[in-house]
């Protein structure tokens, strides 16, 4: 049995230094440090930021696309031209940001007195103890061994982030031909990244009846007209040995058909990086597959807060920014009182849809980040549909989709309904009909 300190901990054994802060933010991107931006500015004490990534910013470190930065910031911005808006903002708070560490995990399970982590970097092993612990871990695209792709193991297989990384930031020559699997917004980002490689696009592949993306932001306008797209299509196989020869393919029909090609990505199919969560035993919603949280961020464990892509992999990065400086205000009351809620009410959805978030309310509590629910949805369904909510078959609310809904784009609920939800009753259902 390891021996503990008078906090109750385990000791941190030798060659381990501990210190203190009063919040820790895991993840250095786009919402961990607009976070941690928010909280130095507005007085929260020592506030620290931790990447296991040598370089901050996060994802928009290797998109080299436009775009970003419209809504919040009101200026176009290319995806490393954000990560530095975001360091530079985080910095000049007076937040201190760290890249380099690894948590390793937790010292004592969060939500039972002491929140500490374990960390290592080159400059050696640490254990953080902190007064609140903001996660913004982000997430991941699934790679092909996730999604049980039968076939050789040969070279030119890709997700977007590993084509991103190795075009923009190791400067690679990843291929000459490439099939992209997968048609929504991020699809896209890798046909634009492929065609600025000076790589051919043999086609685009996608199990569903149409592409995803939204016609409004114009990448898919520009790019569709030139590119094959194959729709109710799956991919079966990749061939060839040392390098990528072709990949097989089912269309929805039953004909199979083999495309040439060096190169594959598969795009999209995220999941949350919630291991740091899991290890902590942080309850994890079962929809979303991050960690389940109330309207003000709030996890199960008491001082943990998470917020960004790690809820909802994946929304732009705007929005995990945006949540990054909303998690702020509660993060400070909890520094200042040291309440947490307890007893909250799951909010779960019905088949078509996949996941809500945020995925806890307190009735009595605050209305959830931006004033909506974010959804996402397994089926095409057109502008007719409506979303109803419901609890213990007791009616709260309805309202008409704004848009027809696609697979792999949000849907958003409006959060009027939350007064008239029961705090002592079951979970809140969202349907969609």
């Amino acid at each position: 049995m390891s021996a503990t300190n008078r906090d109750g901990l385990a000791a941190p054994g030798p060659g381990r230094r501990t210190r203190a802060v009063d919040v820790l933010v895991i993840g250095a991107g786009p919402a961990g440090l607009a976070a941690a931006a928010r909280l130095a500015a507005a007085g929260a004490g020592t506030v620290e930021v931790v990447d296991r990534e040598e370089q901050a910013g996060g994802v928009p470190r290797h998109c080299y696309h436009s775009g970003f930065g419209l809504r919040e910031l009101r200026r176009p911005m290319s995806g490393p031209a954000y990560a530095r808006h975001w360091c530079e903002l985080a910095a000049g708070a007076g937040a201190t940001v760290r890249t380099g560490v690894s948590v390793t995990g937790w010292a004592e399970q969060p939500g039972r007195g002491t929140l500490a982590l374990d960390t290592t970097s080159p400059a050696g092993l640490e254990r953080i103890t902190a007064g609140a612990v903001v996660l913004a871990t982000g997430a991941r695209e699934r790679p092909r061994s996730a999604r049980l792709v039968p076939g050789t193991r040969p070279a030119g297989v890709f997700t977007t982030g590993e084509l991103q990384q190795a075009v923009h930031l190791r400067h690679q020559r990843v291929g000459t031909r490439a099939l992209v699997v997968g048609a929504e917004p991020v699809g896209y980002s890798a046909v634009r990244t492929l065609r600025g490689a000076g790589v051919e696009i043999a086609a685009m592949v996608t199990d569903q009846p149409r592409h995803q993306t939204s016609w409004a932001s114009g990448l898919g306008a520009r790019l569709h007209h030139r590119v094959p797209l194959l729709t109710g299509t799956t991919v079966t196989g990749l061939l060839g040995r040392g390098r990528l020869a072709g990949v097989a393919l089912r269309h929805r029909d039953g004909r199979t058909t083999t495309v040439a090609c060096d190169t594959v990505v598969f795009t999209g199919d995220w999941i949350p990086d919630h291991e740091l969560a899991r290890l902590g035993g942080i309850e994890l919603d079962r929809g979303t597959r991050g960690p389940a949280v109330d309207t003000a961020f709030r996890t199960a464990a008491a001082g943990v807060f998470a917020v960004g892509n790690l809820l909802h992999a994946v929304e732009p990065a705007g929005t995990a920014a945006r949540e990054g400086t909303l998690v702020a205000v509660p993060v400070l009351r909890h520094l200042a009182d040291g309440a947490w809620p307890g007893g909250q009410v799951p909010v779960e959805v019905d088949a078509p849809l996949r996941w809500v978030a945020p995925n806890r309310i307190d009735p009595r509590g605050p209305r959830p980040p931006l004033g909506r629910f974010t959804l996402r949805t397994t089926r095409t369904a057109g502008r007719l549909s409506a979303l109803v909510i419901s609890q213990d078959g007791r009616f709260l609310h309805r309202e008409r989709l704004r848009r027809g809904s696609v697979p792999n784009r949000p849907l958003y609920a409006s959060a009027d309904w939350i007064d008239g939800a029961d705090p002592h009753g079951g979970p809140v259902v969202i349907t969609a009909g």
